[in-house]
């Protein structure tokens, strides 16, 4: 199977590539496959992401993948993002070479770290060392 006019489209003009500095969540994965690397950042507000930007050291099909992967998750709720699986990331492409299905799986755990790592940071931060009362909790 050769590389369909959308994957080359994306390949040569990739969507929201880029860094963003004070990301709320950021993935980095590497494929076991080919060690093709991808690192996604997403800026989320009120669980709904925003802005989403990509680096990825790799092939035509992973910087297509990722390409399409910001295009699919950008705007939606981060329980949405998660529903979207490398069989979506190929469908958007039109297909990939069977060789190359690695390529949209290193999208969709890109995406998933990113939320993870998301998710992280909203927990709560540790109880204070004071007392409910406001007294300082001193022990011995």
């Amino acid at each position: 199977m050769k590389y369909t006019k959308t994957l080359l489209d994306h390949f040569r003009n990739p969507r929201n590539v880029g860094v963003i500095k004070d990301a709320d969540g950021v993935g980095k994965v590497t494929s076991p496959v080919c060690g093709d690397i991808m690192e996604l950042y997403i800026k989320v507000k009120d669980e709904r992401i925003v802005d989403v930007k990509f680096q990825t050291f790799g092939c035509a099909a992973a910087i297509a993948s990722s390409s399409v992967l910001t295009e699919l998750i950008k705007g939606k709720k981060i329980d949405e993002a998660l529903e979207i699986t490398n069989k979506r990331i190929v469908d958007t492409l039109g297909g990939l070479p069977e060789e190359k299905l690695h390529c949209s799986v290193l999208a969709e755990d890109g995406v998933r770290k990113a939320i993870e790592d998301y998710k992280s940071k909203q927990k709560t931060t540790p109880q204070s060392r004071f007392a409910p009362t406001g007294q300082a909790d001193y022990r011995s």
